[in-house]
């Protein structure tokens, strides 16, 4: 009689090789799931892995978060081999598989890890000679393997990247201001600062880029040289090599100290030349350049006194200028002395132009003195004589003549003093036969008091006393 088959019987369950899922989920590509049959969770692992990744070589470049990714590491190998426990087995196969694929990845992420520490001690040897170009290239050599397999330490690497960019940044301001923008030294300075600031370790790199830049002073230009070497001696101790730096300014700055006062001399800057002749004497009292810069000191001192002197005396010369008010020295000119001193008239003009032609001179550069003059005033009384009286000719009228009485202030230009403080009065001829006056209403005879008619020689024997010693 034939019976049926008996339902209850179910094919034979596969085998499971334990170790096989283990080191097939060592990879983290789910291999130990998928030879547990599990694609699902081979999927999910592969997901899982793929965002660790991500973030890994993205947002979250740390140690602490590569020991997150070996805790699911760990987690999915002990998963793998707990899962494999019914009707485990030793499949060879299996492990053939797990083993391989597993070591492709260890293999690859070691080689990638041993590689990334090679270029790093490249990148940590450039840092130590100073060589952006170095580093640079190393940098460049890594490539997305390198992040995935040592993210914390690749990451690490992009300082240097960051710092050389901004040093080379510092190395084209460093060239601007050899190219004529002295000021661009201070901006070069301020990347420096930034790179010791944020980027610590990279000093040397930043002393190869000042390095070179000391090397190219002093520049053509002195004033250029002369501005840098100013600023690297108030600001270059807290650079990237402030020995350098000051070595490079006592070897430059003099000379470009005296060029520049020079140059400036020339284009009539006479301040600004000054300053940078006292920054010689005030900072290498013992150079020999020190004589020079006192000659410059003096000469610009000078031109500035005689530019400040003419500006006082600018005007026309029959007015008092504001010298009369002012007075400022002119130290170049001769003292006033034992001969003629030849000087400057201004005010009262009715007797300087019958004055000789070596008692004048023709500019402040020239002048002993600056001679003030006031208006005429009635002097010393010299004769008194009758005129006609046309309004009652039977009473003359009696006039009396004066010296012809001029204010008079003198200024020794050389010191800018008041030397003479007096009334010249200048004789001259008096009661004429015919004396010419003048009346706006009626003719009510000539006035009782006017002055002499001095003669050319009585103006110059009143005023030489003053001129001539």
């Amino acid at each position: 009689m034939y019976s049926p088959p008996d339902t209850d019987e179910r094919p034979a369950a596969r085998p499971r090789d334990r170790v096989a899922a283990a080191v097939g989920n060592a990879s983290l590509l789910g291999i130990g799931y998928l030879l547990l049959g599990r694609r699902l969770l081979a999927a999910v692992t592969i997901v899982v892995t793929v965002v660790l990744v991500v973030l890994l070589t993205t947002v979250a470049p740390f140690r602490w978060f590569e020991v997150l990714i070996l805790a699911w590491w760990a987690f999915v190998v002990a998963h793998g081999w707990y899962l494999a426990r019914e009707n485990a087995a030793k499949v060879g196969k299996q492990r053939m598989i797990a083993l391989s694929v597993t070591a492709v990845v260890f293999a690859a992420v070691g080689l990638l890890r041993f590689d990334a520490v090679r270029i790093d001690g490249v990148i940590a040897d450039a840092r130590a000679q100073g060589s952006c170009a170095t580093a640079t290239e190393a940098l460049d050599s890594r490539w997305l393997g390198h992040r995935v397999a040592d993210a914390p330490l690749v990451t690490g690497e992009e300082a240097t990247r960051e710092a050389c960019r901004r040093l080379r940044a510092a190395n084209g301001k460093l060239a601007r201001a050899l190219s004529g923008k002295p000021g661009a030294t201070a901006a070069a300075f301020g990347e420096f600062a930034s790179v010791r600031r944020e980027m610590p370790g990279h000093e040397a790199m930043a002393a190869v880029v000042l390095g070179g830049f000391l090397r190219h002073l002093p520049t053509p230009d002195a004033c250029t040289t002369a501005k840098i070497d100013d600023w690297l001696s108030a600001h270059a101790s807290a650079g990237p090599a402030p020995a350098q730096s000051a070595a490079t300014v006592a070897r430059t700055a003099p000379a470009a100290y005296l060029g520049c006062g020079d140059r400036l001399m020339t284009a009539k800057d006479w301040t600004t030349a000054r300053t940078w002749y006292q920054r010689i004497v005030d900072r290498y009292p013992t150079d020999p350049r020190v004589a020079k810069a006192k000659e410059g000191i003096t000469k610009a001192t000078q031109a500035l006194e005689l530019a400040k002197v003419r500006e006082l005396l600018d005007g026309p010369t029959g007015i008092e200028p504001d010298y009369c008010d002012s007075p400022a020295p002119y130290s170049a000119a001769a003292p006033y002395g034992a001969g003629t001193n030849r000087a400057l008239f201004y005010g009262n003009d009715g007797y300087s132009g019958r004055f000789p032609a070596e008692w004048r001179a023709s500019d402040a550069a020239q002048a002993v003195l600056v001679v003030c003059l006031g208006d005429d005033e009635d002097g010393t009384p010299v004769q008194t004589c009758p005129y006609e009286n046309k309004m009652v000719p039977e009473f003359p009228i009696e006039v009396t003549f004066h010296k012809v009485a001029v204010p008079l202030k003198a200024y020794e230009l050389r010191t800018g003093k008041l030397v003479v403080d007096t009334k010249v009065e200048i004789g001259g001829a008096s009661c004429p036969r015919k004396l010419h006056y003048r009346s706006y209403v009626a003719d009510l005879g000539p006035p009782s008091d006017t002055g002499v008619e001095p003669s050319d020689a009585d103006v110059r024997a009143a005023f030489a006393p003053i001129i001539r010693k």
